[in-house]
């Protein structure tokens, strides 16, 4: 299959995981629990994946699957990468800026994804070598060329989840303009050209996965805070393209 095909199976799963998410979002006695990370995690997070692992193993059972809650299962070659609600703290209080990300994986390259964030009414999808889009709106990048220009967006800066990376006070005074949005809103605010850099320093797989592709289709870069392009990088920034080597040297300390 080409990257491409990927995508309607991936917008079944996303329009069944939006219905199951708004079932449970702001609905009294809605179940969490913590994990042994300390991070939350809900009745709505296991159903959306258990539903995605079950379509998976119905539709498509060559596919392997790495999830957030359950972990790995099948061959490892061609997978699903599934991070069922993304921004579950957010989920849980009440704030609409949360997304199921869902992506193809194969021999370690992210080529296709969907960010779907159905209290936001919006849903992200991209294949490599097909584009980038909102809806059917076809996205692309900033031109931003200057930090000093730019609107640099950032999750979490406190201890709680990791703290901000060693140069992150310095490259917000850098920074024209600053934002806090967090998870993956960010960064498909970059891909959408509405940010030119977003900084998560704590990241897995199934984070970055469907995240990487958009961007990259929109025409920016996503990498590690160490600059590695990889969807198991333990970090994520994303930028325009023009402001991320300047932007990765401030954060190293390196400039």
């Amino acid at each position: 299959m080409s990257p491409a095909d990927w995508l309607p199976f991936l917008s079944e799963l996303a329009d069944r995981a939006d219905a199951l998410a708004l079932r449970w979002f702001r609905a009294a006695g809605l179940a969490v629990h913590e994990k042994a990370d300390a991070s939350p995690v809900t009745e709505a997070d296991r159903a959306i994946e258990t539903m995605a692992r079950t379509l998976a193993r119905d539709r498509h059972p060559e596919l392997g699957i790495l999830g957030e809650e359950q972990g790995e299962a099948g061959a490892a070659g061609t997978r699903l990468i599934i991070d069922p609600i993304d921004g579950t703290r957010n989920f849980v209080r009440g704030i609409p800026v949360f997304a199921t990300l869902l992506a193809i994986e194969e021999a370690g390259e992210a080529v296709a994804g969907v960010a779907s964030a159905p209290a936001l009414r919006a849903r992200w999808r991209a294949a490599r070598g097909a584009g980038a889009f909102r809806d059917d709106r076809r996205l692309r990048v900033s031109r931003v060329g200057s930090l000093a220009d730019a609107l640099v967006l950032h999750g979490n800066l406190g201890t709680g989840e990791g703290g901000a990376p060693a140069g992150m006070g310095k490259l917000l005074e850098r920074a024209g303009h600053t934002r806090g949005f967090g998870d993956f809103y960010q960064h498909v605010l970059v891909a959408e050209g509405a940010g030119d850099v977003a900084i998560d320093p704590v990241m897995h797989p199934w984070d970055i996965a469907a995240l990487q592709v958009i961007v990259e289709e929109a025409g920016g870069r996503a990498t590690g805070l160490g600059g590695e392009r990889s969807i198991y990088a333990t970090s994520l920034v994303t930028s325009n393209g023009a402001l991320h080597e300047s932007a990765l040297a401030v954060l190293q300390g390196a400039a």
